[in-house]
C-alpha cells in the first residue's frame, strides 16, 4: 500500500542499517537501494543499483533514479564518502528533493562529561567523528527543509555486526571487550526504521537524536544482552580508557518524536532474543 508518490533512494541499502530501512519503507513507497557487491544476490532485484563510491559518480545514479528523498547510510572509504556527499548535496540543492544523513554520536566524542543534545556544538577527536561532522556541515548549508541529520548511538539488532561479533566471541571462547566507565544510549534496527519512516512520512527535517531516552553503562548493557543469548559464561575484557565516567550518548530534547516512537534501553534488551 503506497502512502504517497514519494520515490526514495537509500544509499548503502545492502548494509545492516540501510537494509533495515529498505525493508521498512519498500512496502509504503517506491523505494530503491544501492549495493556494493553482487555477492548478496541484489543484482537480480530491479529496485537495486550497483554503486561503488570510489568508481561511480553518485550524480549519475541520482539522475537515473530521480528520487524525492535520499537516505545516506553509506559506509567505507572516507575520502570517497566526502566526495559522494558533496555531489549529493549539490544535487539536492538543485532539485525538488531532500536528504537524510545517518550520522553518529561520535560527532560529540570530544565532550565526554555529559550526554549530547541536538543543538550542542559538535567536536570530535576521532577520524570517524570528524568525517561525520564534515558531512553534517555540508547538509547544514542546505535550506532547512531539504535536510535531516539523524544522529545514532550504538545500534544493535539480532543481525547487527556488534551482536554477530559478540556471538562469535562466545562461540570461540574469546574475550568480549566492555567499557565499564562508558555511559551510552542505544537503539536497534527496528526502532530506528520506524522512526525514520515517521520522519519521511511527515516530511520532517532538522537534527534528530534517534536513541533511547535513558542511559546505561556499556558493560551492564552488554551483560544484559548476553543473558538473553543463553546461559554462557563469557570472558569479559574490561577496558578502562579513563578512571572517570565518560558519555557517548545522543539524547533527544528539542526535536522529540511522538511517545509511541520513544523507547528505553530495557526495550532494546527485551527485543533481543538471539538464536
Amino acid at each position: 500500500m503506497q502512502e504517497d508518490s514519494k520515490k526514495i533512494l537509500i544509499l548503502g541499502a545492502s548494509g545492516f542499517i540501510g537494509n533495515a530501512l529498505y525493508r521498512e519503507l519498500c512496502n509504503y513507497y517506491d523505494t530503491y537501494g544501492t549495493y556494493f557487491s553482487s555477492r548478496n544476490g541484489y543484482a537480480a532485484n530491479k529496485q537495486f543499483f550497483q554503486y561503488d563510491m570510489q568508481e561511480d559518480d553518485v550524480y549519475q545514479l541520482l539522475e537515473r533514479v530521480r528520487p524525492n528523498i535520499v537516505i545516506s547510510a553509506l559506509r567505507g572509504d572516507f575520502p570517497a564518502q566526502v566526495q559522494a556527499h558533496e555531489h549529493l548535496v549539490e544535487y539536492v540543492a538543485k532539485h525538488s528533493c531532500r536528504m537524510y544523513f545517518l550520522s553518529s554520536a561520535n560527532v560529540f566524542d570530544a565532550y565526554s562529561k555529559f550526554p549530547s543534545y541536538e543543538y550542542d556544538k559538535t567536536l570530535s577527536e576521532s577520524i570517524y567523528g570528524r568525517l561525520k561532522i564534515k558531512i553534517e556541515n555540508m547538509l547544514l548549508r542546505l535550506p532547512r527543509k531539504k535536510a535531516g541529520i539523524l544522529r545514532l548511538p550504538m545500534v544493535f539488532g539480532n543481525t547487527s555486526p556488534r551482536i554477530r561479533e559478540i556471538k562469535q566471541a562466545i562461540w570461540n571462547n574469546e574475550p568480549i571487550e566492555v567499557f565499564p566507565n562508558l555511559i551510552i544510549n542505544v537503539t536497534d534496527d527496528n526502532k530506528l526504521s520506524q522512526q525514520v519512516h515517521y520522519l519521511v512520512n511527515r516530511n520532517k527535517t532538522g537534527i534528530f537524536h534517534l536513541g533511547s531516552t535513558d542511559l546505561v553503562h556499556h558493560e551492564d548493557f552488554l551483560r544484559d544482552i548476553i543473558d538473553r543469548v543463553g546461559s554462557f559464561n563469557p570472558i569479559f575484557k574490561r577496558v578502562f580508557t579513563t578512571n572517570e565516567e565518560r558519555y557517548l550518548a545522543v539524547l533527544p530534547k528539542d526535536n522529540l518524536l511522538p511517545k509511541n516512537l520513544r523507547f528505553t534501553c530495557q526495550e532494546i534488551i527485551d527485543h533481543h532474543v538471539m538464536g
